[in-house]
């Protein structure tokens, strides 16, 4: 008599835990790939950002750079650049620049005041409008020209010579994380109670010795 067959009973297809698990596994991948997508934001923004202001550092430095002669009437902010009253001490604040510019030609004391204006204009984004928004610019844009005293050249007798100093052209802007505090201290104070947002760069210029003709 023969044996009967041994059958066996075989499982396909997944289980329900099976499912589950494949669906947590993709879940965590996919949580941690937008958590990649705006780190990559936030990268790409600062980027843009630090673009911009090296951008418009630049412009200002050139401006000053081509009116050499009146180089002091560009100095709009504390040789210090720390604690001011408020934040009219910077440009970028949307209002109208008026230094007091007596120190060259009617001609050289017009074009001072002519840039510092279109830099004022230009860090609050007015170089690019959508919807109505100044969008040319980074957020909270300002700009710091400072000259320090005490930097000067001096002569074969050891006197100072005026103008000679170095000038700080700076700007600053918020960003959108914290870091360390970032010197120099152009508009310090205006973004966050740390300043840890604050962004920063800048260059330093010296002018030669010339006398306005």
């Amino acid at each position: 008599m023969n044996a009967a067959p041994d059958i066996s009973l075989r499982q396909s297809g997944f289980s329900m835990i099976e499912v589950l698990v494949t669906l947590i596994i993709l879940l965590v991948g996919l949580l941690g790939l937008a958590g990649l997508m705006v780190q990559s934001q936030h990268s790409e923004m600062e980027s843009y950002q630090r673009v911009q202001a090296l951008i418009l550092l630049q412009d200002m430095v050139g401006r000053i750079n081509a009116n050499r002669k009146v180089a002091s009437c560009y100095v709009f902010t504390p040789t210090t650049l720390s604690s001011p009253a408020s934040s009219s001490t910077y440009l970028g604040t949307g209002s109208t620049v008026s230094p007091a510019c007596i120190t060259g030609t009617t001609a050289q004391n017009a074009q001072a005041i002519q840039d510092m204006n279109a830099w004022n204009t230009l860090l609050t984004g007015a170089a690019e409008v959508s919807g109505g928004n100044n969008v040319g610019a980074m957020v909270g844009a300002r700009g710091c020209v400072s000259y320090g005293a005490g930097t000067e050249l001096h002569d074969v007798n050891g006197a100072a010579i005026p103008g000679t100093g170095i000038y700080t052209v700076a700007v600053a802007w918020q960003g959108l994380g914290s870091t360390g505090i970032a010197t120099p201290l152009c508009a310090e104070g205006l973004y966050g109670t740390n300043d840890a947002q604050r962004r920063v760069v800048s260059l330093t210029m010296r002018t030669a010795s010339l006398t306005a003709s």
